[in-house]
């Protein structure tokens, strides 16, 4: 496999708009200070869907995609490996989804839905819809936001919590600032055609690395 990145040690390092089509960042250690940070332009979300693909082999809790901006936290993805489940905290709320086929060593395919509106939130996981469920509505994701993989904050939002530091892959990451349609999510989750994100898009996507963390070539299964 070709290595693009060298292991970042206690640095950062930000690269220009790349095409990460095939790639994955891979977080080989647990680690503190490891983690990708996704740039984006946009501000201020009355919805959202946020969908990716991870792969570990971690027996404890982890975090897969934290969003956080000046003001508040605003979402995270989180396997809760105490109660077997996955986790949508949206502004302190809290949805747990349950009895999922969470296999180590697997690529899973991860949806998350918001609307303002109605105050719904739906995560789908391997093709299959989850139930929605209510959060928070009429309430807008204020400020500019920043997206973390594999890390978030402690509670008092100063630094990386090193407990649900997440060891393995992530690929695919896009966000819309609209909820997908059923079809549209399907058709991510099936690896088809599907309209890029335009929040975050991993066919032109602007982060930075920092610390232990490689980009490489994504791990295909051979048939």
């Amino acid at each position: 496999m070709k290595l693009l990145f060298v292991l970042v040690m206690l640095t950062a390092e930000a690269a220009g708009v790349e095409d990460l089509s095939g790639k994955m960042f891979t977080f080989p250690v647990h680690d503190i200070k490891a983690h990708v940070k996704l740039n984006t332009n946009k501000q201020g979300y009355n919805a959202i869907t946020l969908c990716h693909r991870s792969f570990t082999d971690l027996k404890r809790d982890h975090v897969l995609i934290f969003i956080k901006s000046s003001l508040a936290n605003q979402l995270l993805i989180i396997w809760d490996e105490q109660n077997q489940e996955l986790e949508a905290h949206l502004k302190y709320q809290k949805m747990q989804y349950r009895h999922l086929n969470y296999k180590l060593n697997t690529w899973h395919s991860i949806c998350t839905t918001w609307d303002s509106v109605s105050g719904l939130v739906q995560m789908w996981f391997n093709g299959q819809p989850l139930v929605r469920k209510f959060a928070v509505c009429a309430s807008k994701m204020n400020g500019t936001s920043v997206v973390i993989l594999g890390q978030k904050t402690d509670k008092h939002g100063r630094r990386f919590d090193i407990k649900h530091a997440f060891v393995g892959m992530i690929s695919d990451v896009h966000m819309w600032d609209y909820t997908l349609s059923t079809c549209e999510i399907q058709n991510y989750m099936e690896d088809l055609n599907f309209t890029a994100g335009n929040v975050l898009n991993w066919r032109a996507m602007e982060y930075e690395i920092r610390d232990k963390m490689l980009l490489e070539d994504k791990i295909i299964p051979c048939y």
